[in-house]
């Protein structure tokens, strides 16, 4: 899934916010008809003179002059120093906020054409700095104005904190490049959480947690410090309905902990292990990155899902498969994937046969690294491993030990990897599962099977029982080919509404960062 690269995060973590001071007035008339990119020297704190070029600007644009106040507001705690400028070019806030502002019905603003000529590359604007700064804030101040009619009155200057915000920047970047509706829900799902964590960063109330060193697992009916810690953050996450202050390890927060971890991957246990209190630690930051990278990841999956009245989808991070049929969800299931150097491949595909008691056809890398030593140390291996050879390539007979199972799902690709059973269960009870060559080993295969054969009356529940006797390869073809998306998402809503974050298995996140994901509003 391919990203666009709209606002390089480097660019936005580049942004100072530093405060240029404006020239006195009176060597800002010399220059007021230079261009707008000239460098401005360093004042004095001098109110008589701010107020000096404050009157001149609003008595030049006499228009604005009812805004003056508002306006003057925003440069009370930066000695008239520029809000929209870093150096001499106009910053990404100043951008975002002309095309906020443009789209923006309804909304008249004074002077509209010295403004564009501010974003005009090819014009040679005699406006000063000073004036193109205050035009701006001009207009911040009247798209505020305009986008809180119904809201909660808030003064300017506080407003105006959280609109210089690097969010601010990739919220409209995407609102300017995704002019269709995002056809994956859980796009808007992740939203509303991203949401959620923006007000918890707010505030200010996520802290580390402490622990002792070295730590110690913490067990039900445990006493520490550590517990209360892990108590109010769950409490902020949602997990616990109310926060007692206990340390105690008791009932509730057993409760607690189970539904955190069950969300987040964890295997579903009381205990609170050193790298459960890590990922707790991860700071809101980061977990914002997150959401906002995996809502890019929801635009690049295919338009068809939300018109698919049947589908499948495995992801990846998370080691879960769900089948989805008549919009509603019928079955999850844990998965295995590849592992690092065998990596299962992100793509959509169709699953188009069943195969019952399926042969195993062992690809030639695993013959050529893994068994051709074996087969030539021991002549009995092909036969104590249930397997023959045919026209030169080894395959494993049908049975409970194949090494697919007893029922694979196939869906044409050019990596040939499929969906199949396992007789390896115990290896779902491990949390991280990347165990395979790159095929998707599902734990309620079987369950699968049945679920996707419920139009086809001839399947009884009999005949896949007789067909999973791992005794002869049965196939059957689908009338109606099943979509399959295999994705990779390291944040996602589960159906009770839940945010769950996952593992970076394949360290994709890394590889593509928020320098280029971008979120809308």
């Amino acid at each position: 899934m391919k990203m666009k690269t709209l606002y390089p995060l480097s660019l936005i973590i580049a942004l100072s916010f530093s405060i240029v001071s404006f020239n006195k007035y009176e060597e800002k008339k010399t220059k007021e008809n230079k261009n707008v990119n000239y460098t401005y020297n360093t004042v004095n704190d001098n109110e008589d003179d701010n107020s000096e070029i404050s009157n001149d600007f609003f008595k030049r644009y006499s228009d604005l002059k009812k805004y003056k106040s508002d306006v003057m507001s925003l440069y009370k705690n930066r000695t008239l120093g520029s809000i929209w400028f870093d150096e001499n070019e106009i910053n990404e806030f100043g951008s975002v906020l002309y095309e906020k502002a443009k789209k923006t019905n309804d909304l008249i603003v004074p002077y509209q054409k010295e403004i564009d000529l501010l974003f005009d590359s090819k014009s040679e604007s005699n406006i000063s700095k000073t004036d193109a700064d205050m035009l701006l804030s001009s207009l911040y101040v009247m798209y505020t104005k305009k986008n809180n009619a119904d809201k909660k009155k808030l003064a300017y200057d506080v407003m105006l904190k959280d609109f210089l915000n690097y969010s601010t920047i990739e919220e409209s970047s995407a609102t300017a490049n995704l002019d269709a509706k995002v056809e994956y829900d859980q796009y808007y799902k992740l939203q509303d959480v991203l949401k959620k964590y923006k007000k918890l960063d707010r505030s200010h109330k996520w802290k580390p947690i402490e622990t002792e060193v070295p730590y110690k697992d913490l067990r039900p009916d445990a006493v520490s410090n550590t517990i209360a810690q892990v108590r109010t953050r769950l409490y902020l996450l949602g997990d616990l309905k109310q926060d007692s202050k206990s340390d105690v390890y008791d009932r509730e927060l057993m409760d607690a902990v189970m539904k955190y971890k069950v969300r987040n991957g964890f295997k579903p246990n009381y205990i609170l292990a050193e790298e459960h209190i890590k990922e707790m630690n991860v700071p809101l930051s980061e977990k914002m990155e997150t959401l906002m990278l995996n809502m890019e990841r929801c635009r690049a999956i295919s338009s068809q899902i939300a018109a698919s009245d049947e589908y499948v989808l495995v992801n990846v991070p998370s080691y879960e498969m769900v089948y989805v049929k008549n919009g509603k969800v019928q079955l999850t299931s844990p998965v295995f994937v590849g592992a690092p150097l065998t990596k299962t491949t992100i793509f959509n595909g169709e699953i188009d046969r069943i195969v019952f008691s399926p042969y195993w056809t062992v690809p030639q890398s695993i013959v050529q690294n893994e068994l051709r030593s074996k087969i030539a140390s021991d002549p009995n291996y092909l036969a104590e491993k249930n397997m023959e050879m045919v026209n030169g390539q080894v395959r494993q007979k049908p049975g409970p030990d194949n090494s697919l199972g007893l029922v694979k799902f196939m869906f044409p690709n050019p990596d040939d990897i499929y969906m199949h059973d396992t007789p390896s269960k115990t290896l779902f009870d491990f949390e991280k599962r990347t165990f395979s060559h790159g095929c998707i080993n599902v734990k309620l295969a079987k369950e699968l099977a049945v679920a996707m054969l419920q139009d086809y009356p001839e399947w009884t529940q009999a005949k896949i029982d007789k067909a999973m006797d791992g005794k002869t390869e049965n196939s059957f073809k689908l009338a109606k080919k099943v979509p399959i998306y295999i994705v990779y998402f390291t944040s996602l809503v589960n159906e009770n509404g839940e945010i769950g974050f996952f593992q970076d298995v394949y360290e994709k996140d890394k590889e593509v960062t928020t320098e280029n994901a971008v979120v809308t509003q």
